[in-house]
């Protein structure tokens, strides 16, 4: 696990994370809320110890071992993921420590740019992490699982957040929920059920 000084974590403040995506066709794109701290230090979606995005992705079966983010994407897992058409954006694209330091502005225009990234890239599923937040860009009431209404012509779930703060997952319930996405995105098996 790689580690960084407090002075190298507040250096990424307000900086803007890359997309991750692949160059050949996108089936899944992973959404999370804003980078963190960690993740921009790592350049790497979710890295920071603790976040259980990781570990699910494992469990469901989308990662054939557990991936350390921590330092960064090593060259063969950012090969595999992007590989099976996997990629990773954020609604918001500034760094913060927590994504409640991001205003509502931030989050809808936010959701202006994922719209545009989606009608261009044209995932099979875009799979967003944070209902609040997607509420928040979207103005609009969901449930968590998949949506009903496409998302610029994708198919959209909202699903739970990896965050430790998030006290209403587990590992184990995102697995279950990741994995039902990438199964209908078609990057995971029918029969690797969780």
């Amino acid at each position: 696990m790689a580690t960084f000084t407090r002075a190298q974590l507040e250096a990424t403040r307000d900086a803007v994370l890359p997309d991750i995506l692949p160059d050949g066709p996108l089936r899944l794109l992973f959404v999370g809320i804003n980078p963190g701290l960690w993740t921009t230090a790592a350049q790497a979606p979710f890295a920071r110890p603790g976040n259980r995005f990781w570990p699910a992705l494992a469990a469901a079966g989308l990662t054939c071992h557990l991936v350390d983010a921590s330092g960064g994407l090593s060259p063969v897992d950012r090969a595999d993921l992007l590989g099976r058409g996997i990629g990773f954006t954020n609604i918001a694209p500034r760094t913060t420590a927590r994504a409640d330091e991001l205003t509502r502005e931030e989050l809808r225009a936010g959701g202006e740019a994922l719209r545009s990234l989606v009608r261009t890239r044209r995932p099979a599923v875009v799979a967003v992490l944070g209902v609040t937040a997607y509420r928040t860009a979207f103005g609009v009431a969901v449930k968590q699982g998949r949506q009903d209404e496409p998302f610029e012509g994708s198919v959209l779930w909202v699903l739970g957040n990896p965050s430790g703060l998030n006290a209403h997952e587990t590992v184990a319930s995102l697995a279950a929920t990741y994995g039902a996405a990438a199964r209908e995105a078609g990057v995971l098996p029918e029969s690797a059920a969780v």
